[in-house]
């Protein structure tokens, strides 16, 4: 096809009501055998405040941050935070006692998964944001 004759077709195309392009999207799907559906924008909208779920699942990179731990459960999870962030005991239980703190700021989506599970199951609550 020649760029005169594009150019025509994009022309008469641009004429069209919308009516006659809903018809003619039809006669095409139907001729070809496919279905049109509209195009995903590569940009999505930000997510609401509060942290989508699917947000968090297309992050790669995670902040992990403590948010709460009971009066009772405060030794495990200073253990584990002396585990996963390598601090002395005094800074441990500081944090601890200073929740929310954030355990580490950028982890891979596994590591934050692991982290997330160690504190948990000694007690403590525990919150990953998608960056």
């Amino acid at each position: 096809m020649t760029t005169q004759n594009l150019d025509q077709l994009v022309e008469a195309l641009s004429q069209l009501s919308v009516l006659d392009m809903a018809k003619l999207k039809t006669a095409l799907e139907e001729k070809w055998g496919v279905k049109a559906a509209a195009a995903a924008p590569m940009m999505m909208a930000a997510p609401a405040a509060g942290g989508a779920p699917a947000a968090a699942a297309e992050s790669t990179e995670f902040k992990v941050t403590l948010e709460a731990t009971p009066d009772d459960k405060k030794i495990s999870v200073i253990k584990v935070v002396r585990e996963i962030t390598g601090l002395g005991l005094k800074e441990a239980k500081d944090m601890v006692d200073g929740a929310p703190k954030v355990l580490k700021e950028t982890a891979p989506k596994a590591e934050a998964d692991e982290i997330a599970k160690k504190i948990q199951a000694a007690g403590g609550k525990v919150t990953l944001k998608g960056l």
